[in-house]
């Protein structure tokens, strides 16, 4: 029996080859569709969705809304847009809590993989239509991104912690140093209406932030281990 041919690109996406990556950018400067006709097929049998309504206002979108702040980016397509969350590869907490809030969320598992350039970084990744407009949030650099937190989120403390746990999950850390009594908690970031955000979120919980140029650090031994209980800091 002759062997079965196999195809070059089987079981590779753009995101694992090059080569991929480049086909489906030249299909995207030239503006051709080839999945037009299957994807309408599939709306009309119900296997893809065709209506994407707002998130419901809970915990989940709070924390999720937090992560993308920190380390999420949402870029828009001719016909879809993608969310992208990057996570440490060593942590493997924080990729199963992003992928277990992506797929509750947009209703999809999410892709997940490391970036061709960086081995050390996995991309938790979704692609679905008004991914933007449904979080709230603006789609490419968010380094200039004057945003501040939604009253929604503020006037419940429970959301307040969950949003808080995801911008710390994604760019805070925690350090400890026993010989000369030190304990930190610090959030670290440039843009500085998310360090306001943090600021003003550690205030309405009844802590006291110190806020520096690039950080939030909390300094008080108690309410550093306080903290970080409630917001469930690298609890997974």
């Amino acid at each position: 029996m002759a062997n079965e041919l196999k195809s070059w690109n089987r079981g590779f996406t753009k995101e694992t080859h090059p080569s991929i990556l480049k086909i489906s950018e030249t299909f995207k400067r030239n503006k051709l569709d080839n999945f037009k006709g299957w994807r309408k097929e599939m709306k009309r049998l119900g296997k893809i969705r065709s209506r994407y309504p707002a998130f419901r206002k809970t915990g989940d979108l709070a924390e999720l809304i937090g992560l993308v702040l920190g380390d999420g980016h949402i870029e828009s397509f001719p016909r879809t847009e993608s969310l992208t969350i990057a996570c440490n590869a060593k942590n493997t907490g924080l990729i199963r809590r992003c992928k277990y809030l992506v797929e509750k969320l947009f209703e999809k598992e999410p892709y997940e993989g490391n970036t061709i350039s960086n081995k050390n970084c996995i991309r938790v990744r979704v692609y679905q239509k008004n991914i933007s407009k449904r979080l709230g949030l603006p789609t490419g650099n968010r380094k200039n991104l004057h945003f501040r937190t939604p009253g929604w989120i503020l006037r419940n403390q429970e959301y307040l912690k969950r949003y808080l746990r995801g911008l710390y999950e994604a760019e805070g850390s925690f350090c400890v140093h026993k010989p000369t009594c030190t304990y930190k908690l610090f959030f670290s970031n440039r843009n500085e209406f998310l360090l306001g955000n943090v600021y003003k979120g550690l205030k309405i919980l009844g802590f006291h932030p110190h806020r520096g140029k690039c950080q939030i650090q909390v300094s008080r031994k108690k309410e550093v281990y306080r903290i970080k209980d409630l917001i469930k800091f690298r609890q997974y």
